[in-house]
Order: structure tokens, then sequence, then C-alpha cells
């Protein structure tokens, strides 16, 4: 239902636009809008926490639409939860270390959290208030909101991140802060996937990658993050990190890109409940999930370039040759990390990369090999 509130907001942002509405009845309809959605909903309640995920901000006429995505959650703190958790995704405790159990109690209780339905926050965000829409019962909230193109500039940093913070209704509360990665209408997007592709997951053998995604500390492929910061520094790349990872393991993988020295970036991760039928999906294949989550990027800002980061163990290669079918002008590479040891020549890849320019996709080994092949 959030979800769907977002899609309204965004909707209602569209429309006035395209009715040729001046910047101060555009704005006015957004937050008038935002605010009769957040009418009855209850703010936070003491012991209840909300954490925000880096999105994107694009320019429409009179300024630009940018994205809030959150979600609202109590801590779990029966411990008895844990073990359970455990026994059904299949992990035997003997086997583990106790490295490798003190770093699961950790995860796990990240799924254990009481996710909090008709919440809602005030954020001020350049100069002036909002109040975000009620969260859903996955404790999701998502709300596009209208900034004026001078509020941008005065308050966007030199990384043309906006960022934005929670104005909590005592001061006794903590303040929370979140960050919009904003684009231009040209330039270079890197859309990049997590598992092997960045971190060191395993992804074909289960067993291991339930230990390397819960049991373990991540661990960055080297030569990766060298490769983006010289992209970002050398070509201006901005960074989109899509992947199938569930929101709850959103704060332990920013630490990993942030300390890993990987560039800073919009996050896009799938949606997963323990409460749910969602939480059998952890390990499903990409393939249905990816497409929805890109898509929408290369609709939006159809005069950016775009470069694909992927790797060949699941079906990155498949779902970028199919959006570089769709969106020729605009994807201008699709880079694959091998983890299968398929070789260019393989049936899969002739077939799958049939009719596509050679010169668009790589498969690479080491990441030196690729970072002089971004135009």
């Amino acid at each position: 239902m959030t979800t769907q509130i977002g899609a309204d907001a965004a909707g209602l942002v569209r429309y006035t636009v395209a009715m040729k509405l001046d910047s101060r009845t555009w704005f006015g309809c957004a937050v008038s809008f935002a605010a009769f959605l957040c009418a009855a909903a209850t703010p936070l309640k003491p012991g209840e926490r909300v954490v925000f995920y880096p999105t994107l901000g694009w320019p429409v006429p009179g300024g630009w639409e940018v994205e809030i995505h959150g979600c609202i959650y109590e801590p779990e703190h029966r411990a008895m939860t844990v073990p359970l958790l455990r026994r059904s995704l299949g992990l035997d405790e003997e086997e583990l270390t106790p490295a490798e159990k003190a770093v699961f109690r950790d995860r796990a209780r990240l799924f254990l959290v009481d996710h909090q339905d008709d919440r809602t926050v005030t954020i001020r965000l350049a100069g002036q208030s909002h109040a975000l829409p009620a969260s859903s019962a996955n404790g999701h909230f998502v709300q596009s909101l209208a900034v004026g193109s001078n509020a941008v500039r005065a308050t966007a940093d030199r990384a043309n991140c906006l960022r934005f913070e929670t104005a909590p209704p005592s001061v006794h509360e903590p303040v929370v802060t979140g960050e919009i990665h904003l684009l231009s209408e040209a330039g270079l997007s890197v859309i990049s996937d997590l598992d092997d592709t960045i971190k060191v997951s395993d992804v074909r053998d289960r067993r291991e990658l339930l230990r390397n995604t819960l049991c373990r500390p991540f661990k960055s492929v080297d030569g990766m993050a060298a490769v983006y910061r010289a992209w970002a520094t050398n070509r201006g790349a901005q960074f989109h990190y899509v992947s199938a990872s569930p929101w709850q393991l959103y704060l332990p993988l920013a630490e990993f890109v942030q300390s890993n020295g990987f560039p800073a970036g919009s996050f896009h991760l799938r949606n997963c409940r323990v409460k749910d039928g969602t939480f059998l999906e952890l390990f499903k294949s990409p393939e249905g999930y990816k497409p929805g989550v890109i898509e929408p990027m290369l609709k939006r800002l159809p005069d950016r370039r775009f470069v694909l980061v992927g790797d060949s163990g699941e079906s990155d290669p498949e779902i970028y040759a199919a959006l570089a079918r769709k969106y020729p002008r605009q994807i201008v590479r699709i880079l694959l990390r091998d983890v299968t040891g398929e070789r260019v020549g393989a049936p899969r890849y002739q077939r799958v990369f049939g009719g596509l320019p050679g010169e668009l996709w790589r498969v690479f080994r080491e990441p030196a090999e690729i970072e002089k092949l971004v135009p």
C-alpha cells in the first residue's frame, strides 16, 4: 500500500508537469497531497527506529523530482528466535566457528525486527519540512517530492548529493539522516551488481552462499573498488548498486561499500520478510527483479549513458543483453566478471549476445582488464 502511495505521489508530480503548471503550483500540489496521505498516521513511538536508503533525484521542468525511501522498525530482543531462523535456513550450528556464530546472530536480528506499519516521520529537505506517507505492513514507505532548482543549488554538495534529516518532535529523539544522489540529464551511470561482482558470495554453491551472506564478514573482490574509483574520478560516473539481496542487509552492505572504498551511490535491493512467503525467495534468481529496477532509470533519463556490471554466475548476461536490445542508445557497455569459467565463445554467450555489437560486452577475470573500457 505504501509503495502505491509513493507511486501515486510520483504520478501527481508527472501530471502537474504534463499540465505545465508553474513551479509554485507544482510544489504546492505535491506537498498538499503528501500531507493528506499522512494525516491519520502515527509518529514513531519510543524504541522504534527509521532507516533511510540512498535514492535518486532527477531534473524535471521547474526543478527536481527526488525520491525518499525508508523503513520503520523495532528491534527484536528475544534471543530464542535466532536459533529458529538458523535451523529454518539449514545451517548446522556445529559446523559454524565462534566468529561465524557471532556474525550470524547480528545479521539474523536484522531479519527478526518488528516492522511498523501506519507510522510516519517528518523530514527537513532543502530548507522545507515534509511529512512522509505512512509506512506499510513491511515498514517501508516511498515518496516522491518536488524540490525547486534554487533550493537544490543552495543545499547539494559537490558530489551531487542532497542530504536530509528527520525533524523529531522532541529534542531527546535522535536525528536520522538520508541522502539523495542527483543525476543530470546527461552523464554516465554505472549499474553494478553486488554478489560475485564486487562482493565474494559464491552464489552457485548454496552452502557457501549462506555462510558468505549471513555468517562471515563481507569480502571485496580484489581490484574492483579501484576500478570504480577510477571511473568516478576520470569519467564522472555515478553508481547504482542493484542486487537481489534483501533490504534487511542494507546496513552491513552499505558499511561494506564504504569501508572497502567503493564510490557512494543509490541502493536498490529486494523486499523480503520472515513473516510472509517472501522470505522463501531470499536466494531466488534476480531475473524477475532486476529489469523492473533498471528500466525506470533508463526511461527516466534517456540521454544518460549506462554501463552494466555483473557476473556470469546467474542471470546477469541474459538480463543485460535483453536490456541492451531494448535500449541500444543508452547502454554503452556490459561488463561481466567470469565466475563460471565460460569462454567468450561459449554457446551461452553466443546465444545471449548474438546480433549485438562485439565491442558492447566483455567477460573479464581481472578488474584491471575493464578500467579503460568505459567510454
